[in-house]
């Protein structure tokens, strides 16, 4: 691309630059910075002459240009040449300068491509800004402020010009007094100061290494001296702003007597802008840097103003933080940058200040200090030093602030102590404490008001950065080593630090691993001079181990705990070394397998014990083993607020006095366990009674006897004393306390030895644990109902009846009180509330008649019955899980309760495991399996198929027996295969999968055999749950058949019985099942039900009204399996059933539509039973004379309502395109013969009855039915186009009624012709057959229906024109008028549908066109209207011959009809009139003339008919006529002005007319003249495009001018898209 078209591409985006659209504006500037990005010098040099050129554009859009030089000049300066170079710089000077006022962007864009240039041509750009910048005068503000950016952008290129800038700046200070004038050279100053500052700086890399401060301190001092005190005064926040920020770096420039000069006034005057603006960034900035500047020269004025510095500091940095904004972030900043200086220079007097306000209660106070306390730990560390005692000591009230702010800070400054060596210090401990602390604050549940930064004030924010700064000091801080080890253990053992175990043990961890580094052979605990060790770790192992076994909690603290007891176990005892580097991996690898959801917290718990079990086998020492237990005694208390700890605790003790050897330390500890037990607490009752059991698998006999001990001491005698005292409170506490002991001997029975326990169970445990249990009143004991107690006692008794029956002695062991514990077991049931599942007390009481009834003696026949009956009701009747917060504890109770109620049953079935037995059992299920209520049937069935499973797997068949209930039961759980509750179908199938394998197992085969039929069973289940009912109900069906193949004969009317009665039952899904499977049943066992068909569909139907509509389509397909074997049986019965066919009766109808070969037979026996008897009867009312009503009968009517049901159906598709010549024929003319004709009188009342119920599923009369009829059958037929066609035009209420039977059937055959025509040969056939009918009305129909098909081309097509034109011709006799006039209506069709073969048939068509005029049996004159019609449409189309020999007589007879009274017959008169005088243009006989002329005259007079079509004929006949009348101008005339929809002006049009005729009289007389004319009609259209051959390639310039163009465009996306086209264009350069 060259240069001209570049700067044509910039041209049209500049000129785009107006555009009023901020969008197109963007994508201009766009545009020509991708233009810049390739040639950047072509469009800098275009833009700037644009601008040069267009003088009065507005400054906004000179500000975009300009900003887009910019950008272009930023990434290409080094690419511009000098000349280049200086046209920009003169260019922006111009622009930034052109006007005086002050236009922010435009000025500001010109600067910023100044100062562009300026990177790289700074001495061209000074020169030119100088030029502007001369002495005396005040300079353009923009001048002041690109001087400004320059020294900021290029720092060595313009320090060395600022001594001649200050020079002629300085007496301009005093000559500016506008505001921004002011600014401007403030922020020129301010620039000029850092800028010198960093040439200073960097003098090594600086172009001249001989600058000096110096040389700028007379002038910077002298423009100080005007800032300060002269503008800092002024009014104007701005001003100041803008002055403060410049005496902060230009301090750093005054003269070290200057500056001291003026600190005093310096310092108050910019501490007293603090007060006066919002925004004190920039005051905290220059102060910061005027403190720098004070402190680098020594001043003593400094001491003077430091109280007040620090007040007005401190006031800053307490400020409240209302947002997190940069500028309120920056201040805080330069505030502690502040803080550094001066801690640098006067640390006492900042501690002084600071320290006491640590004691403030005011909370942004106390934090600001702790803020300003960590800053200057940090960055001034040398100077506090000295001062750390002091800093330490003023913690202590911060220490005890509750506030999360408060505590954060405080963390903060512990963080930076540890980093400096402030807790090394007497007084350090109480920082880490105070870290740990914090490390342990529980978890908030859920932030009162939740934020942005709700995070960071929160307890768990506190604790989040505490955990963080502990580990970060223990492995970043080496100093810390000593000071932390072993200080952090004394933090483990305490509970309240509890919550910090994990981050102290990962802490302790890391500190232990570095001192094995130093020393991998020596204990970590080192023995101090008097030989003891600091801490004992016993207690810590103790409290570790504990706290493991909820290992998740705080963080993972189990995993913590124990890796560091791995590695603190030589301190721990020199003999668990090697055991615990072995055994404790393998614990923490456990807990890896698992997540905090997923953990099996029994099996943990019980990895623990065993870990704990061999730690002490380890070690084997007693005394250990004693101190350890006394240890954990202690530890209890601790643990009153976290009961699983609590519990597991007690299990460690028990394990520890169960390895202690010493009898007399065992009685000690749990007699101190029985005495301060907490009985009220449940965790404290079930660790003791754990306690006891553990201990008792060692020492069974010191156990009871220190139970026996207990009750009879007078610590338990004081303690039923003591709640006595409080009456309201004494019974309760003191069955807390029996409580305890009962479930204490419950579990020594569960742990002790097995032959011990059998010797005492009777004569002490039972009898100590239900003395316990009840109470003496007076003389009688009485039961307890304390639920605690009673749920004890359940628990206790359970495991006395377990810990029998595992006994090997158990077969022979006779418990006498069996029976009594049994009946109690029952009482406990039978008293739980039925509606609710609370407690666990219906599953133990269940769980221990369990674990009774196997014992001996064996319960009576009637004991049982009553445990299973109310073990039953106790569970089944209970309502369904609620979904509540505990529901996923009720759901675990309620499903533990459930499989031990199935242990219960099997165990009693195990008792009597014979069929009766069984039956038993199934019977007392079987309420509850059909019960209306979901979770009733779900819970009956699982118990069914357990007790199934369990007698199949137990079953022993000596004898070859038939199951003879087999039918009743599968009958029973088969339907239950599609339960609603879907979780009830799999039992149920596996209920049928036990009951066909039972059957297996009777007929002989082994219990090993596996039949394939019946294993299908299994493979049927998943469909069983799938959530597409289809599936389900298909699966059902499989299920079926895997019945009907197994199922004995004898059973299968039994199975058919009862499932018949389930087609009612309540679940729908059960009542669907069973039609699915009596169906498959009747499938396969069906042949052998030829004589109980009729039985069987009457037991269907009736079942039907009894049933819900979604049995119907099972039943549908029961009656097509009967159907499809005994086919006229079912059709016969099915016609008997009453009119109107009710909806279930038309759905078994359709059922026989399923399969096509079983439609066909359908329908052919429905057609023969249709046209068997007459279609109607003719009664006459009882006056003489009237007209005989037509009655339908009753069988062609029933079979046209079952055929319309038939056909309805989607399936008989096939058979309905078999049959379908037969179907149409039959149909339409059925509907012919019940046009008009009524219901018997019988039927009339049941249609006005069905009609006010809405019963009947159709309409009932008998032309509409067969209407319908015949719809339904073209749509099934494939002919919905033609039923839909029909529909459109209206033909179906037509054919419904007499006046309009005949347009329906043209219709008809109009839209079959055209959707259909494949179907008319066989069609057309049949109809043609039926033509001889003794029903006028169906001949009627037939002749209507062929002579619409001539018509349609498609009878050429199909070779239907000879066949059907003999079939008409021969109708021209008929004794019906209207088969006669359809007939010639049909014969002049042939015009429009076959116009090729009227040549050829001519002849006949005219023969029977004229036989029609002269039609003498038509008073209505039909007959004579239909020729003329007909002639008109044939006349164009005949041999010129042929017309020859009739045009005279067929003008003589056409002519009295012009003025006939009937419109029609008018209008069909004279345009065949106007159609005869066509025909015979340039050949007119004087004979033919004679008629033309003589019928002008009433032509002339229809012209003012006052029926439209009539004139309008005429017009067309006039015009016809005018060539035969031999006179142009009369013909002229006629074309003029008869044109159809011209207005007439008949009086003019007359006279003229008249005029003509006179003149022509003569001539007519003399013969016609043969000169004829011609009028060429106008053409209609114009062509308004032609086709392009090819595409011309579009140059450039094509490509600008279209794009010029859609920069112009309306729509903005338009021109934004345009601009950026044209900036694309840059690509092809």
């Amino acid at each position: 691309m060259t240069e001209s078209c570049v700067k044509k591409l910039c041209c049209t985006l500049l000129d785009a630059i107006t555009d009023k659209d901020p969008m197109v504006q963007e994508q201009v500037c766009s545009a020509l910075c991708s233009l810049g990005e390739v040639k950047p010098e072509e469009m800098l040099c275009a833009c700037e002459e644009y601008l040069r050129q267009h003088d009065k554009l507005a400054h906004p859009y000179r500000a975009m240009v300009l900003r887009t030089m910019e950008m272009v000049l930023h990434s290409h300066t080094s690419e511009l040449d000098k000349d280049t170079a200086n046209i920009i710089i003169l260019l922006a000077s111009s622009e930034m300068t052109r006007t005086k006022e002050l236009v922010c962007g435009w000025q500001q864009a010109a600067s910023s491509v100044l100062v562009a240039v300026g990177q790289r041509f700074v001495n061209r750009v000074m020169e030119e800004m100088l030029s502007r910048f001369q002495p005396g005068t005040l300079p353009h503000c923009s001048v002041v402020r690109t001087f400004a950016s320059l020294a900021v952008s290029n720092v060595f290129g313009v320090v060395p010009f600022l001594p001649s800038i200050l020079s002629t700046m300085l007496p301009m200070l005093g000559m500016a007094k506008q505001d921004e004038l002011r600014v401007a050279f403030c922020s020129a100053l301010q620039h000029f100061s850092e800028s010198t500052l960093e040439y200073l700086a960097n003098l090594d890399q600086a172009p001249d290494p001989t600058v000096r401060k110096d040389t700028f301190a007379t002038d910077i001092f002298s423009a100080y001296d005007i800032l300060f005190h002269h503008w800092l005064q002024s009014r104007e926040p701005r001003l100041r702003l803008a002055v403060v920020e410049a005496l902060g770096p230009m301090s750093l420039l005054l003269p070290s007597e200057r500056l001291e000069e003026q600190l005093p006034k310096l310092l108050p005057g910019v501490l007293a802008l603090y007060k006066k603006h919002a925004e004190t960034f920039y005051v905290s900035k220059s102060l910061g840097q005027i403190l720098e500047a004070a402190v680098s020269v020594g001043s003593r004025t400094l001491e003077v103003q430091l109280d007040t510095l620090l007040a007005a500091l401190h006031a800053q940095i307490c400020v409240p933080v209302e947002s997190l904004s940069p500028l309120v972030i920056s201040n805080q900043k330069e505030v502690l940058r502040c803080f550094t200086v001066l801690a640098c220079c006067a640390p006492g007097r900042l501690l002084a200040f600071l320290l006491p306000r640590l004691d403030s209660s005011n909370e942004r106070l106390r934090v600001g200090t702790l803020q300003v306390l960590r800053h200057v730990i940090n960055s001034a560390a040398s100077q506090m030093e000295v001062q750390k005692p002091f800093i330490l000591s003023s913690m202590r009230l911060p220490l005890l602030d509750p506030s999360s702010k408060v505590k954060q800070a405080v963390v903060q400054v512990i963080s930076a102590m540890a980093h400096h060596g402030y807790l090394e210090q007497p007084g350090g401990e109480v920082m880490i404490e105070y870290l740990v602390q914090q490390c342990a604050l529980p978890p908030e549940s859920q932030p009162e008001n939740p934020g942005p930064d709700s995070k960071d004030l929160s307890a768990d924010g506190v604790r989040a950065m505490s955990i963080r700064t502990l580990y970060l000091v223990s492995t970043t801080v080496d100093r810390m080593s000593d000071v932390l080890w072993p200080y952090l253990l004394e933090f483990l053992t305490p509970v309240r630090f509890t919550g910090a175990l994990t981050p102290l043990c990962r802490s302790l961890v890391h500190l232990a691993q570095k001192r094995q580094e130093v020393g991998a052979d020596t204990f970590l605990i080192q023995y101090d001079a008097h030989g003891a060790h600091l801490p004992d770790l016993t207690p810590t192992s103790a409290s570790l181990q504990v706290v493991s076994s909820n290992p998740y909690l705080g963080d993972g603290r189990g995993a913590a705990s124990l890796r560091l007891l791995n590695i603190l176990h030589r301190s721990i005892h020199p003999l668990l070394g090697r055991r615990w580097e072995t055994t404790i991996p393998l614990l923490l690898g456990y807990l890896d397998e698992y997540a905090e959801e997923t953990l099996p917290q029994k099996e943990w718990e019980e990895k623990l014990l065993m870990f704990l079990q061999d730690t002490l086998a380890t070690v084997s020492d007693n005394t250990w083993t004693c101190q350890l237990s006394l240890e954990m005694c202690k530890q209890l208390p601790c643990y009153n607020g976290t009961p699983q700890e609590k519990h597991f605790l007690y299990k460690c003790i028990g394990t520890t006095l169960g390895a202690a050897s010493s009898k007399e330390v065992v009685r000690k500890h749990l007699q101190e366990l029985l005495e301060t037990a907490r009985y009220q607490e449940e965790a404290d009752r079930e660790g003791l009674a754990c306690c006891f059991g553990i201990c008792a698998s060692s020492h069974v006999e010191d156990t009871l006897a220190q139970l026996e001990d207990f009750v009879r001491s007078d610590v338990f005698r004081k303690s039923i004393g003591i709640f006595n005292i409080f009456k309201d409170r004494s019974e309760n506490e003191v069955e807390k306390v029996k409580s305890a002991l009962i479930l204490c001997y419950g579990h020594v029975a569960a742990k002790a030895p097995c032959e011990l326990m059998l010797a005492r169970v009777e004569s002490d445990i039972l009898r100590n644990m239900f003395q316990y249990f009840s109470t003496k009143v007076g003389a009688v004991w009485v039961s307890l109902q304390d639920p605690a107690l009673k749920l004890c006692l359940i628990q206790s008794t359970c495991m006395v009846s377990r810990a029998i029956c595992s006994s090997a002695q158990a077969s022979s062991f006779h418990f006498s009180r069996k029976a009594e514990l049994v009946a109690q077991m029952m009482e406990f049931i039978r008293a739980e509330p039925p509606d609710s599942l609370r407690t666990p007390v219906r599953k133990k009481a269940m769980l221990t008649c369990t674990y009774l009834v196997s014992l001996e003696p064996a319960l009576g026949e009637q004991a049982r019955a009553d445990m299973i009956q109310g073990c039953l009701h106790s569970v089944m009747a209970l309502p369904p899980e609620s979904q509540g917060e505990d529901s996923s504890c009720q759901e675990a109770l309620y499903l533990d309760t459930v499989h031990t109620l199935e242990d219960l049953l099997t165990s009693l079935l195990q008792q009597d495991m014979t069929p009766q037995g069984l039956q038993v059992m199934v019977e007392l299920l079987s309420p509850w399996i059909k019960s209306p209520r979901g979770h009733e049937r779900v819970r009956a069935l699982g118990l069914s198929s357990c007790l199934l499973r369990y007698f199949l797997g137990h079953l022993h068949v000596s004898a070859l027996v038939p199951f003879h209930n087999l039918g009743l039961l599968v009958g029973l759980f088969s339907p239950r295969c599609a339960d609603l509750w879907p979780a009830a179908r799999p039992e149920a199938v596996g209920c049928v999968y036990s009951l066909l394998y039972l059957q297996l197992g009777y007929e002989g085969f082994s219990r090993d055999y596996r039949d394939d039929t019946a294993e299908r069973l299994l493979t049927l289940k998943d469909g069983l749950m799938h959530p597409d009912p289809a599936v389900l109900f298909h699966t059902c069906h499989s299920i079926a058949q895997v019945i009907a193949k197994r199922l004995p004969a004898d059973q299968l009317i039994s199975l058919l019985l009862t499932m018949f009665e389930g087609l009612g039952d309540p679940d729908k899904n059960c009542s669907q099942a069973t039609s699915v499977m009596v169906n498959c049943l009747l499938q396969e066992r069906g042949s052998a039900l030829l004589e109980k068909v009729p039985e069987i569909v009457s037991v269907l139907r009736s079942k039907l009204q009894e049933t819900q509509e979604h049995v119907l389509p099972a039943t549908q397909h029961s009656v097509y399996l009967l159907a499809s074997q005994h086919c006229a049986a079912v059709v016969s019965s099915l016609l008997g059933s009453p009119l109107p066919f009710d909806s279930h009766t038309c759905m078994l109808w359709r059922a026989l539509a399923v399969e096509p070969s079983l439609a066909t037979q359908v329908l052919g026996l429905l057609l023969e039973k249709m046209s068997r008897d007459v279609p109607f009867k003719e009664s006459r009312a009882f006056l003489l004379g009237s007209t005989p009503n037509r009655v339908a009968t009753l069988l062609p009517l029933s079979a046209t309502c079952a055929l319309h049901e038939v056909v309805s159906a989607p399936a008989s598709g096939p058979a309905v395109l078999e049959l379908y010549p037969q179907l149409f024929v039959a149909l339409l003319l059925r509907v012919s013969c019940t046009v008009g004709v009524q219901l018997p009188r019988n039927l009339q009342a049941k249609e006005r009855r069905g009609a006010s119920l809405a019963q009947a599923a159709r309409n009932l009369e008998p032309c509409s039915s067969a209407v319908d009829a015949l719809r339904a059958m073209l749509l099934r037929g494939g002919s919905e186009d033609v039923m839909q066609d029909v529909e459109l035009e209206g033909g179906w209420e037509l054919l419904r009624t007499s006046a309009g039977h005949e347009e329906g059937t043209t219709q008809l055959a109009r839209a079959m012709a055209k959707y259909a025509g494949p179907r008319l040969p066989l069609v057309t056939k049949a109809l043609i057959g039926t033509q001889n009918s003794a029903y006028e009305i169906q001949r009627v129909t037939s002749t209507a229906f062929l002579a619409e098909l001539l018509s349609s081309n498609v009878v050429n097509d199909l070779m239907l024109l000879e066949s059907l034109l003999d079939g008409l011709a021969a109708r021209q006799k008929d004794s019906c008028a209207s088969v006669r006039r359809l007939m010639l209506r049909g014969l002049a069709n042939l015009a429009s549908g076959s116009p090729d073969k009227v040549r050829a048939h001519g002849p006949q068509l005219l023969t029977a066109m004229i036989s029609g005029l002269d039609d003498g049996d038509d008073p209505q004159g039909l007959v004579a209207l239909e020729a003329m019609v007909g002639l008109s449409q044939l006349l164009p189309l005949v041999e010129p011959w042929d017309l020859h020999s009739v045009l005279l007589h067929v003008a003589i007879r056409v002519r009295p009809f012009f003025d006939s009274e009937k419109m029609e017959v008018r209008t069909a008169s004279i345009r065949l009139f106007g159609h005869l005088n066509e025909a015979c243009h340039e050949d007119c006989e004087d004979v033919f003339l004679e008629q033309v002329v003589s019928g002008l005259a009433p032509l002339l007079l229809h012209l003012q008919d006052p029926q439209a079509p009539v004139a309008s004929a005429c017009r067309f006949a006039l015009r016809m006529c005018g060539p035969n009348l031999e006179c142009e101008e009369l013909s002229a005339t006629f074309q003029k002005h008869l044109q159809e929809g011209r207005g007439l002006h008949f009086g003019e049009f007359l006279n003229t007319t008249c005029k003509h005729l006179v003149r022509a009289g003569g001539d007519w007389g003399r013969g016609p003249a043969r000169a004829g004319t011609s009028v060429l009609p106008p053409p209609w259209f114009l062509v308004l495009h032609s086709e392009l051959r090819h595409q011309p390639q579009v140059d450039l310039e094509q490509l600008l001018m279209a794009l010029q163009l859609l920069l112009k465009d309306p729509a903005p996306a338009v021109r934004a898209k345009a601009a950026e086209a044209l900036g694309r264009l840059v690509k092809f350069a």
